[in-house]
């Protein structure tokens, strides 16, 4: 019966060389990638290092109140947005009734984080009617009229399957050679045709049916109107671009700017099709069977998915630019791509020349571009870390006298196990800076003082698990087994243990992690990670270190010194004959005698 647990132990005892192979392994990797990232620090929250803190004002649309479910409503959005970009400690919190304050630390690429904060008007899917480059970009022509067959131009193509390449404006009979008033009567075609379908105007039997507008004074005097500032607009300036389609109304035609690749392009766009609210989900996805690459991928609900398909069921009918739809968050084209065909299903990819965060930036506008009000840019500074560093380093030093104090108890205590115990504090250290530092630029992850203050309670769960082991230990030596028996007889029990109480401290960590937001979760956010590294560290070093001392003679004869002394852990020895050379005698031997 006993025979496969003393083979099963053997084995245990005659390979711990690998464990320790292997975590050596582990760190030389992990410090290598370090290294190679060029981020031998971990990212500082706003509180240690800095950020930038921006002010909002609510605006009440109509039809949206300012009150507290909207302004919650708003800061979960936001606080989604930001932090969809990783784990960036970013703090989204309302102040008084009407404002909302967001702290997005340095280095948590905080110009995309204001970029998409600041972003905060409705969302809407609008059709091209007519685009062109503007600016330096834009190709000559007599008068500078727009034209509905510009040069094509790379961007993104949305399909009911992947579809891959660039996008690119079809030809058309206007050129930029031709006539101004050849022209000018194209955007003025497709302003008085309407080219596609506006929400109202989509009848509830399923068909659909462009949006005409009846040919009156007015509207003949808008369209002019419209048309004289596309002609004007140049969106190579900032002015221009601020000022194109801010206070467009979703159910009338609007100019607007957007940026392909470093060129700036101008649009007319129709009616809104599609509201930003009736988006479900977006994901950025990369295409690992086909060419595409990088992709986003977006689901409807149901009244979405109604207007998505009859719109594109519209466009797919049209030359370019007027088979595309642009995608328009605070009067800005993110994204302008064309269709081939009605997009049915409720469900629609981008794809393109994407890069990974162009695809992850916009997928994040169309997951939470739709807020409940509109909010004004008040104030953006930028905060200092000089308090924070004043509480980091009394955080530093409260944490260098409480690992102190442990080494000491260790060192008295346990003497010899002690430097079992350091080295596998070390360890644990080397890991956790390693794995913080590929954090930040990896998921976004910030070391803010909490985060700090988690890492020093970590200290303490950690010695706590070296204890346990040790104890075990030390109880079978107190029944009379020697170290080698010891230490593997111990393990099951101290192992149980340690799985259990680390279990538990995660456990706490997560639920913290789920339901708390900002800084709170870095403290979760840096128990959890200790935690299972400590898991880690107690299997693949700790015990087989143990198990390698246990061989030599410092540890296994009970040095005094070793902390395994069996006569300070009250082991009585044994009762030991002492020989004699046999006498004539057989009888007992008086003592006297003798």
């Amino acid at each position: 019966m006993a025979a496969p647990k003393k083979g099963r132990s053997a084995s245990a005892q005659s390979k711990p060389g690998r464990s320790l192979a292997l975590i050596l392994i582990a760190i030389v990797a992990l410090t290598g990638g370090m290294f190679a990232s060029g981020h031998t620090t971990p990212r500082l929250g706003i509180d240690l290092a800095g950020g930038t803190s921006i002010t909002l004002k609510a605006k009440a649309d109509q039809g949206s109140a300012i009150n507290k479910a909207n302004m919650d409503t708003a800061v979960d959005i936001m606080n989604r947005r930001v932090n969809g970009l990783g784990v960036s400690e970013a703090e989204v919190q309302t102040q008084g009734n009407d404002n909302i304050i967001v702290n997005i630390p340095r280095g948590t690429n905080s110009k995309e984080a204001q970029q998409q904060v600041g972003t905060t008007a409705k969302l809407y899917f609008r059709p091209v009617l007519a685009s062109e480059p503007s600016g330096a970009a834009a190709s000559p022509s007599p008068s500078g009229s727009p034209t509905t067959g510009s040069s094509p131009k790379p961007g993104s193509s949305p399909s009911a399957s992947a579809s891959t390449g660039q996008k690119a404006s079809s030809s058309s009979s206007s050129s930029p050679t031709a006539s101004a008033t050849t022209q000018g009567r194209a955007v003025t075609d497709a302003l008085k045709a309407g080219s596609s379908p506006s929400p109202s105007a989509t009848p509830t039997g399923g068909s659909s049916a462009k949006a005409t507008p009846s040919p009156s004074a007015s509207a003949g005097g808008d369209t002019a109107k419209l048309q004289a500032q596309y002609a004007a607009l140049d969106c190579t300036k900032p002015d221009d671009r601020a000022k194109a389609g801010n206070n467009a109304k979703p159910g009338s035609p609007t100019i607007a700017c957007g940026k392909v690749g470093k060129n700036y392009y101008k649009y007319v766009l129709g009616p809104a099709a599609v509201d930003g609210t009736e988006v479900k989900k977006a994901q950025a996805v990369f295409d690992t069977q086909g060419a595409s690459g990088w992709q986003v991928q977006m689901t409807f609900n149901s009244t979405g998915a109604k207007k998505f398909a009859d719109i594109t069921g519209e466009l797919a009918k049209n030359q370019a630019p007027q088979n595309e739809f642009g995608i328009v968050l605070d009067g800005e084209v993110v994204s302008s791509p064309y269709v081939s065909q009605a997009i049915t299903g409720g469900q629609a990819e981008i794809s393109g020349s994407f890069t990974q965060q162009d695809a992850q930036s916009l997928a994040n506008m169309l997951s939470y571009g739709a807020l409940p009000l509109s909010f004004q840019e008040q104030s953006v500074t930028t905060v200092t870390a000089a308090l924070g560093g004043q509480q980091l380093h009394a955080g530093l030093l409260a944490g260098a006298i409480g690992l102190a104090l442990v080494v000491l108890y260790l060192v008295i205590y346990y003497r010899g196990l002690s430097l079992v115990a350091m080295a596998s504090l070390v360890v644990s250290a080397i890991l956790t800076y390693v794995i913080m530092s590929l954090l930040g630029p990896t998921i976004g992850f910030a070391l803010n003082l909490p985060a700090v203050c988690g890492a020093i309670v970590a200290i303490g769960i950690t010695a706590d698990s070296f204890i346990v082991y040790f104890e075990r230990i030390r109880d079978e030596i107190r029944e009379g087994r020697s170290l080698r028996p010891a230490v593997e007889r111990a393990w099951p029990r101290a192992r149980r243990t340690v799985l259990v109480s680390d279990f538990v401290s995660f456990l706490a960590a997560a639920v913290l992690f789920i339901v708390t937001v900002g800084k709170v979760q870095g403290f979760a956010f840096t128990l959890g990670l200790t935690t299972l590294l400590d898991v880690v560290v107690v299997f693949l070093f700790t015990k087989p270190l143990m198990t390698l001392l246990a061989r030599r003679k410092f540890f296994a004869n009970g040095h005094k010194w070793s902390g395994l002394d069996p006569k300070s852990l009250g082991v009585k020895p044994p009762l030991r004959r002492t020989r004699r050379t046999a006498g004539p005698a057989a009888g007992p031997v008086d003592p006297k005698e003798a």
